[in-house]
C-alpha cells in the first residue's frame, strides 16, 4: 500500500514540475487559440475551442472568391474632427494620423450640425457672427486632402425639426419622421463632396434602442438605407455606401437586439440591394485577438466571421466587410469596465496582433477603423470609452499609437485567400497596362523585364492568370528563381499557377520578372492566391500536457491515497 502511494506521489510530482516547467510555453501557446492572457482561463478557453470545432461544420466565410473594395491600405481612424475648434489642431491632428501610417478617417457629418435649423438651411445661425454650416466641414474635407487621407463619412444624427418628438432621455438618436427630408440631407451632402469623399456610412449601431429611439427593427432600418442609398447614387454614380455597423451584443430584444439575428433580419428584408459595403465592429473586450472561439454567446473580435458567413449564406460573398471601429479599452483599475479592461502595453499589443490577423487570415476585409485617435478635451476622462484612444487631448501620444505607428509604416504583405492585382502590396514596375472586362480587372504585359514585386505570409502562392498567356515569367522566392512558360499546354488555358507550395507558415519576399520569348510575350495577371497551412507540433503536446495532468490529478483524488 505504501508503495503504491509512494508511485502515484511521485508520479503525480513529476507531471506537476514538467507542467510547471512548460508553464509560460504552455500559456503562451494557448493564448494564440483562446486570447487569454491566464493559463486557467486559457486551458477552459481551449476545452470549449476543441469542444466547438468538434460539434459543428466549419464556418464558411469564402476566402477564395473576388471580393472588392479589399486591396485597399487598411489602416484607418475614428476622429472627432468637428469638435475642434482651432484649425491648428485639426492639422496637428492629421499631421499626427499621416505620420503613424493611417491613410483613412471615419469622421462623423452630423445631420443636426449641418442643416441645423430647418429644412433646406444650412445657416449656422446658434451663434453670432452667423455662418455657413457647411464652413467646418469644407475645411475638415481640404485638410484631409491635402495630408493624403481619404474620409468614410458617417451620416446619422438628425435635427430636432426632423423628428416627430423629442428623443427619449438617454438616446443618442432617434429615427426622423420622414424619410424623404434624410434622403435630401444626403443628397445636399454627396453632391456637395463628389469627387472628395466616395465613401459614406448610413447610420450607426440601429440595433441599440440608444442609437434607433425604439425597439430595434432591422426592416425599417433598410428602408432607411435604401432612401440613403438611393439618393446618393443619384448624387454621385461613384459613391460607395457602407451599412451601419452593428454593435456586437447577445442580447434577444427588445430593447437591444443581436447583431446576427438583425443581419439576418437585414437580408430578409432586402438590403442586399442597398449597399456595397458591410460595416462591423471588432472589439476584442475580454480576450485578445488571438481568441478563436466563434459562438454566438460570445461577443469577442472572432466574432466578424459569423457576419462574414451570414455574409456568404446570403449570397453577399463578393462584397466586403470594413470594420469601423476596433480596439482594446484601457480603462484604469477603479472604473468600471463595461468593455473590458487591458493595460495599455497589452492594448497596443493587441491593436498590432488585431491588424495582423486581418491582414493574414481575413482576404474579406478592407479598411480597419481604429477607435479612436482622441477627444478635443479632458472632460470625459470619467467615462470608460474615454480609454480606448490613441493620443490625449493635448496630442501626447499612448503607447498604442506607437505600435500601430511602427506596423503601418512597415512594408506591406499579401495574407491568406484571394487578392486582385489592385492590392496595395503589390508593387508594379514597368509597362503594365490595366485591363477591364466583364468578368474582372487584370493587368497586362508585353513587353520583357516588367516585374511584380510582393511579399506575403503563407505556405503557398498561386498566380492567377487572365485569358490566354503568350509569355514566359521568371519567379524568385526567397532568391531562389524558376521560369514558367505560360504557353506551355500545362499551363495555357489554366487560371490558376502554381508559384510556390509546401514552404512555412512565414513571410516571404517575390519577385515575377516577364522573360522574351519567341512567337509572344504577353503575361496577363488578374490575382494571387494565397494559403496557409500552419502547423505546430507543440499543439500536440500541450494537449496531451493537460489531458495527462487533469487525469493524474483526478484520478489521484479519487483514489483518496488508499
Amino acid at each position: 500500500m505504501r508503495n503504491r502511494r509512494f508511485i502515484l506521489l511521485a508520479t503525480l510530482l513529476a507531471i506537476l514540475a514538467l507542467f510547471f516547467s512548460l508553464r509560460e510555453p504552455l500559456r503562451l501557446t494557448l493564448r494564440e487559440w483562446t486570447g487569454e492572457e491566464d493559463l486557467l482561463e486559457g486551458i477552459k478557453g481551449s476545452v470549449a475551442l476543441l469542444i466547438l470545432n468538434l460539434t459543428r461544420p466549419p464556418l464558411n466565410t469564402a476566402d477564395l472568391v473576388p471580393v472588392a473594395n479589399t486591396g485597399v491600405n487598411p489602416y484607418g481612424v475614428n476622429t472627432f474632427l468637428e469638435q475642434e475648434v482651432e484649425e491648428e489642431k485639426i492639422r496637428h491632428s492629421l499631421e499626427m494620423i499621416a505620420a503613424a501610417g493611417f491613410r483613412w478617417i471615419r469622421q462623423e457629418f452630423p445631420w443636426e450640425d449641418i442643416e441645423i435649423h430647418g429644412k433646406g438651411d444650412f445657416q449656422d445661425r446658434r451663434t453670432t457672427p452667423y455662418k455657413s454650416a457647411w464652413e467646418k466641414y469644407d475645411r475638415i474635407v481640404a485638410l484631409a486632402a491635402e495630408y493624403g487621407i481619404e474620409i468614410i463619412a458617417r451620416l446619422d444624427q438628425p435635427p430636432a425639426w426632423a423628428l416627430a418628438q423629442e428623443k427619449p432621455e438617454g438616446v443618442i438618436q432617434a429615427l426622423p419622421q420622414d424619410l424623404t427630408d434624410f434622403g435630401d440631407f444626403v443628397y445636399a451632402l454627396v453632391s456637395r463632396y463628389q469627387g472628395k469623399i466616395r465613401y459614406w456610412q448610413i447610420w450607426n449601431e440601429p440595433n441599440l434602442y440608444v442609437e434607433w429611439g425604439s425597439d430595434p427593427d432591422p426592416a425599417a432600418y433598410v428602408e432607411l438605407l435604401r432612401v440613403a442609398y438611393q439618393r446618393a447614387k443619384e448624387a454621385d454614380p461613384e459613391a460607395e455606401i457602407i451599412s451601419a455597423a452593428l454593435s456586437p451584443t447577445t442580447e434577444m430584444g427588445p430593447r437591444n437586439l443581436s447583431d446576427l439575428v438583425y443581419l439576418q433580419g437585414m437580408y430578409e428584408a432586402g438590403a442586399r440591394d442597398y449597399f456595397d459595403i458591410l460595416a462591423a465592429q471588432a472589439f476584442g473586450l475580454w480576450t485578445g485577438p488571438t481568441d478563436r472561439r466563434t459562438n454566438p454567446s460570445r461577443t469577442n473580435f472572432s466574432r466578424l466571421l459569423l457576419l462574414r458567413e451570414i455574409m456568404v449564406e446570403s449570397g453577399d460573398e463578393n462584397k466586403p466587410i470594413w470594420i469601423t471601429e476596433f480596439g482594446w479599452n484601457a480603462a484604469p483599475p477603479d472604473m468600471e469596465a463595461p468593455w473590458g479592461r487591458v493595460s495599455l502595453e497589452n492594448q497596443a499589443d493587441y491593436a498590432v496582433q488585431g491588424y495582423l490577423r486581418v491582414q493574414r487570415e481575413w482576404p474579406w476585409v478592407g479598411v480597419v477603423n481604429y477607435w479612436f485617435f482622441k477627444r478635443a478635451s479632458e472632460a470625459e476622462q470619467n467615462q470608460p470609452f474615454y480609454y480606448f484612444r490613441l493620443a490625449e487631448p493635448d496630442f501626447t501620444p499612448l503607447p498604442v499609437y506607437s505600435s500601430v505607428s511602427q506596423l503601418a509604416n512597415d512594408e506591406p504583405f499579401v495574407g491568406a485567400g484571394y487578392h486582385s492585382a489592385e492590392h496595395w502590396a503589390l508593387h508594379w514596375e514597368g509597362g503594365w497596362t490595366k485591363i477591364s472586362t466583364d468578368s474582372g480587372d487584370y493587368l497586362l504585359s508585353t513587353t520583357p523585364e516588367d516585374s511584380l514585386s510582393f511579399d506575403f505570409w503563407g505556405t503557398d502562392l498561386k498566380l492567377v492568370i487572365a485569358e490566354q498567356n503568350s509569355g514566359a515569367i521568371q519567379v524568385s522566392v526567397d532568391g531562389t528563381a524558376s521560369q514558367i512558360d505560360l504557353s506551355s499546354p500545362q499551363a495555357n488555358g489554366e487560371k490558376e499557377i502554381m508559384i510556390a507550395t509546401g514552404l512555412a507558415d512565414t513571410r516571404h519576399t517575390v519577385k515575377i520578372t516577364t522573360l522574351p520569348r519567341q512567337g509572344g510575350s504577353e503575361v496577363a495577371i488578374a490575382g494571387l492566391i494565397v494559403t496557409s497551412r500552419p502547423f505546430n507540433p507543440w499543439l500536440l503536446v500541450d494537449l496531451i500536457l493537460v489531458v495527462v495532468f487533469l487525469a493524474s490529478a483526478f484520478y489521484v483524488i479519487r483514489r483518496r491515497w488508499t
